[in-house]
């Protein structure tokens, strides 16, 4: 992805359906199980994605923190039942046409380079997190999200999988282009959805974002953590019926034709 109001110049070859996802990803007997599902094209939050059931969920909007680079630690509005803490290769970036929910406020980035950010979450009063969600925007063929328990892989996300569901940015796809006013129909060749993530068997404890290979940004916002006593409650959206494993982190970027986006 990219830095704020400079033109970037990224492709993402896409395939197939405009129906959510879900699979198993995880590192081997290590791994978790986790479904992971998309909202509409135009949903920026988590607002009727998951939830009514949710013991505890919150948002951090970015819309209050200072733009630039640094780290800082949110309680996401749960009362300090859930934190997590930003690490410094965080960038906050103002709304432009490759992120920020609703066209305003502020928004997460990954600039460039592929160490990224790492978000260390801990919990009072629940036993841990098993949900997270955020808007991505502008996915391009390097974003990348990996997630930990106790220093352990225990997930692995990578953007065939929401490239495939999805579908192509070749035509009349809702899902392609930025949604909001005054960027309405910008950077029309990468999707934007809101993406839901639930470990269905354990939970984790921090989400590293990083772009690998380095091919643009990294943009997300409403980032939104929650724990669910039942972890299917956290549930909503249109699960891919097959599910599929981390194994195919080596061989699924080879399907994936990107170019460098232009940056300064």
């Amino acid at each position: 992805m990219r830095i704020p109001t400079l033109p970037i110049v990224r492709s993402a070859k896409l395939v197939a359906g405009a129906v959510l996802g879900a699979l198993l990803i995880g590192q081997a007997a290590k791994a978790d199980s986790f479904v992971i599902t998309y909202g509409a094209p135009t949903v920026q939050n988590p607002a009727g994605i998951i939830v009514s059931n949710a013991n505890v969920i919150g948002t951090e909007t970015f819309n209050g923190r200072p733009t630039g680079p640094g780290g800082f630690t949110t309680d996401y509005g749960t009362g300090g039942i859930i934190t997590g803490t930003y690490s410094s290769g965080l960038v906050v970036s103002p709304a432009d046409q490759y992120g920020g929910a609703g066209g305003t406020g502020n928004y997460a980035n990954a600039v460039g380079g592929t160490s990224g950010y790492s978000i260390k979450l801990a919990t009072n009063g629940v036993p841990g997190v098993n949900y997270f969600g955020y808007w991505l925007s502008a996915l391009d063929g390097g974003n990348q999200a990996v997630f930990y328990r106790n220093g352990v892989q225990v997930g692995t996300y990578t953007p065939p999988d929401l490239v495939a569901a999805v579908g192509a940015c070749n035509g009349a796809n809702p899902y392609c282009g930025n949604p909001n006013a005054p960027f309405l129909g910008q950077d029309s060749h990468e999707p934007y959805a809101f993406v839901n993530f639930v470990d269905t068997t354990g939970y984790f404890d921090e989400v590293r974002i990083f772009e690998s290979p380095n091919v643009g940004n990294y943009e997300s916002d409403n980032h939104t953590v929650g724990y669910c006593s039942n972890a299917s409650d956290c549930i909503s959206g249109h699960p891919v019926p097959e599910p599929l494993s981390v194994l195919l982190l080596g061989t699924g970027l080879l399907g994936l034709g990107v170019a460098r986006r232009r940056r300064g």
